[in-house]
């Protein structure tokens, strides 16, 4: 890793001396925020990306600037209609796929929901949970064969897995009040045990898996809060480093929150990164203070033992719904 950049470095940065026509990668939610910048900044290098959108209609606006993106530099940009809520609509999308056979250079797990009131998926998954780790977990397992060797699977994670680490016994909230910042810490804990488990697998043929902290951006991610809880969140957050001895939260420009992705995707060196957990294009300490808000990666995000028990425990969840392979 002889290029380095930092917590300011944007995507087009990291991409600035990259050449990516001949590329194909993989992206979930490509319809806005950090997704749609990480596809923009892809195409304008000349790679081709499938992107994952919800619906053809309301995407419309994102998928032909996309296309328009690529255009300049020779990239192709193609949607794939994709629900994670919905393991049928993860398997349609994965079999299509299959289907045109187009290797990946690179899969990037970005499409998520956060704080989300309690719900559950079609499937009958606590919608969090289902959504940003179990229909990613299904979607990347059935696309494996398509990764190049020597490709790899970024996953984006989040500061919140420092909130909460996953609960096997109760994923889905049976026999327990829900909070859903516990929800989505959890959520984002398990994402970051995925790409551990996932790596251990795949590394033999030089796939490498990843999980990312993009950084806190301005997105339509937190859709579910009100303006007053998102300024309540950012004094809390402020006030939580402040009494740590840490500096204030800065927040990313949405250029500047596609970097890590990229990075991980394309600029680091897959025999470093392996199975680690990044924030600011680097590998991120381990820090095991119990403030929430604090930098770096909790130790039970990157625990093997505690990621081969999440990756049982997703396979038996896909199985009881009668869609596992």
């Amino acid at each position: 890793m002889t290029e380095k950049f930092n917590a300011t470095s944007s995507a087009d940065d990291v991409l600035a001396t990259r050449n990516l026509a001949g590329q194909r990668f993989l992206i979930t939610g490509v319809s806005s925020g950090i997704g749609r910048e990480t596809a923009r900044a892809l195409l304008a290098r000349g790679a081709s990306v499938a992107g994952t959108v919800r619906n053809l209609d309301t995407a419309k606006e994102a998928i032909t600037a996309l296309r328009d993106a690529a255009a300049p530099a020779g990239g192709s940009f193609k949607p794939v209609v994709l629900d994670l809520a919905s393991l049928a609509s993860v398997k349609a999308a994965a079999d299509a796929l299959m289907a045109d056979g187009g290797k990946f250079d690179a899969i990037i797990a970005n499409a998520g929901i956060m704080a989300a009131p309690f719900g559950k998926t079609v499937d009958g998954f606590e919608n969090q949970f289902g959504t940003n780790h179990i229909g990613h977990f299904a979607l990347v397992n059935r696309l494996e064969p398509l990764l190049v060797d020597g490709g790899r699977v970024v996953v984006l994670s989040s500061q919140a897995h420092r909130v909460a680490d996953i609960d096997l016994d109760d994923p889905n909230f049976a026999s327990q009040p829900y909070d859903p910042w516990v929800s989505y810490g959890r959520s984002k804990t398990a994402n970051a045990l995925f790409a551990v488990a996932f790596d251990k697998r795949h590394q033999h043929r030089g796939v490498r898996a990843v999980s990312v902290m993009p950084g806190n951006s301005l997105t339509d991610l937190p859709r579910h809060l009100s303006p007053e809880d998102l300024q309540g969140l950012f004094e809390m957050v402020g006030k939580a480093r402040s009494d740590a001895g840490l500096p204030p939260p800065e927040l990313k420009d949405i250029g500047q929150a596609a970097a890590t992705s990229v990075w991980a995707a394309i600029v680091a060196d897959n025999d470093v990164i392996g199975g680690r957990y990044l924030e600011d294009c680097d590998i991120a300490v381990t820090d095991d203070t119990p403030n929430p808000f604090a930098d770096g990666v909790r130790s039970y995000a990157l625990d093997p033992a505690q990621a081969e028990l999440l990756w049982t425990k997703t396979e038996a969840m896909i199985a009881a719904v009668g869609l596992a392979d």
